[in-house]
C-alpha cells in the first residue's frame, strides 16, 4: 500500500523521507493540498481518477491535522484502502498525530514522527555540515545561526549553504561573519516577525505576518517560532530586572548575536515581564484559534492577533 504519513515539526528529515518516496515513483504527477482550504471530496477524486498525461500520481495532503470529520476521514480511508499500485498518498503535518482512524489505516512502516532535535544535536549538525564542505566555524558562529535560523534542518541547510557561496574558503567562519550575510540574506520568517514586533513596527509586522502566509507558512510553525521568542525574551527580562551584565548568562539563553541583542534590548523598552507573559499567552491561545479555525480567514485572526501584542506594549 503506498500511503503515508509524515509528521513532526523536524522538515529537513520529514523531506528527505518525502523524497524517498517520490524516487518509488519516477516520473510521478504530483498534486499538491491543503487540508481544510480544499474539500476533501476534491482531494479523493484526484486520487482516484487516471490521469491521461501521467502513469503514476503522488497526491500530497499538507496541514493533515486538520482532517477530522467523520465523513471526511470515512472518505479518505476508504481511498486508502483502495489505492492502486500506480499512486501514492502522502499525509504531512508539523503535529504528532493525525486522526486515529487515518492512522490506523497506513501500515505502521509507513508512519514516522521527525521530531525536533535537541541544542546539541543541532550544534553537531551545523558544525558537521561545515566539516564535510571543509571549512570550520566559530563556537559563537553556530550560536549566531541558532539565533537566526528556524528550528530544522531544511532551514539549516539552506542558511549554511549560503554561507559556503559567500564565504572565503579555507577561513574559519566567525560569529560575526555569520551575523553579517545572514541578515543581509535572510528571507521573511517569523523570526523577523518578531523584529518588527520588537521594534515596535506594526504596519511591517502585519506586512511580515501576510508574507509569511502567502508563501504558505502554516501558523503552527509560527506560532511555535513566536513562542521561542517570547520564551527568551521572559528569560531576558529576568536577567535585566535582576541587574546581571555577564555576557555569559545572555549566552546561555541564545542572546549573544548583535543580531538578537537589538532584538531583545529593543523588545526589553517595550515589554515588561507581565507582558511578555501575556505575549506568550496570546501566542499559544491564537495557535489554538488558527488550528481550529478552517473557515475564517487566516490573515484576519493574525492581524487581531499582532494588535493584541502591540497592545501589550508600555504606553
Amino acid at each position: 500500500m503506498a500511503a503515508y504519513i509524515f509528521l513532526g515539526p523536524e522538515l529537513g528529515k520529514k523531506q528527505d523521507a518525502f523524497d524517498a518516496v517520490k524516487k518509488k515513483f519516477p516520473g510521478a504527477e504530483e498534486f499538491v493540498f491543503y487540508s481544510g482550504e480544499t474539500p476533501a471530496s476534491k482531494i479523493t477524486d484526484t486520487l482516484q481518477n487516471h490521469s491521461l498525461f501521467a502513469e503514476k500520481r503522488i497526491v500530497i495532503i499538507k496541514n493533515a491535522e486538520t482532517i477530522k470529520k467523520k465523513d471526511d476521514v470515512e472518505l479518505f480511508v476508504s481511498c486508502i484502502k483502495n489505492l492502486e499500485d500506480n499512486t501514492a498518498l502522502i499525509l504531512l503535518s508539523d503535529e504528532l498525530k493525525l486522526s486515529a482512524g487515518l492512522e490506523n489505516a497506513v501500515p505502521q512502516a509507513n508512519k514516522k514522527v521527525f521530531y525536533e532535535m535537541f541544542e546539541k544535536e543541532k550544534s553537531e549538525w551545523i558544525r558537521q555540515f561545515f566539516r564535510n564542505e571543509g571549512k570550520t566555524i566559530e563556537k559563537d558562529g553556530i550560536a549566531v545561526i541558532l539565533e537566526l535560523v528556524e528550528n530544522n534542518t531544511a532551514a539549516l541547510r539552506q542558511e549554511c549553504t549560503r554561507l559556503i557561496v559567500f564565504l572565503d574558503k579555507g577561513k574559519e567562519i566567525t560569529a560575526e561573519e555569520a551575523e553579517k550575510w545572514l541578515s543581509h540574506t535572510r528571507e521573511e520568517s517569523a523570526f523577523t516577525l518578531f523584529s518588527r514586533i520588537a521594534a515596535g513596527d506594526f504596519s511591517r509586522s502585519l506586512e511580515s505576518a501576510r508574507m509569511l502566509l502567502a508563501a504558505k507558512e502554516t501558523p503552527p510553525a509560527i506560532f511555535a517560532a513566536l513562542a521561542s521568542c517570547f520564551r527568551k525574551l521572559i528569560s531576558y527580562l529576568a536577567l535585566k530586572n535582576a541587574g546581571i551584565s555577564d555576557e555569559g548568562e545572555y549566552r546561555k539563553i541564545g542572546v549573544s548575536s548583535p543580531g538578537a541583542k537589538r532584538d531583545y534590548a529593543a523588545a526589553y523598552k517595550r515589554y515588561n515581564s507581565a507582558a511578555a507573559e501575556s505575549c506568550l499567552a496570546l501566542t499559544a491561545e491564537y495557535d489554538f484559534i488558527l488550528r481550529s479555525s478552517f473557515s475564517f480567514p487566516k490573515q484576519v485572526l493574525m492581524d487581531q492577533y499582532l494588535y493584541k501584542i502591540y497592545s501589550l506594549a508600555k504606553a
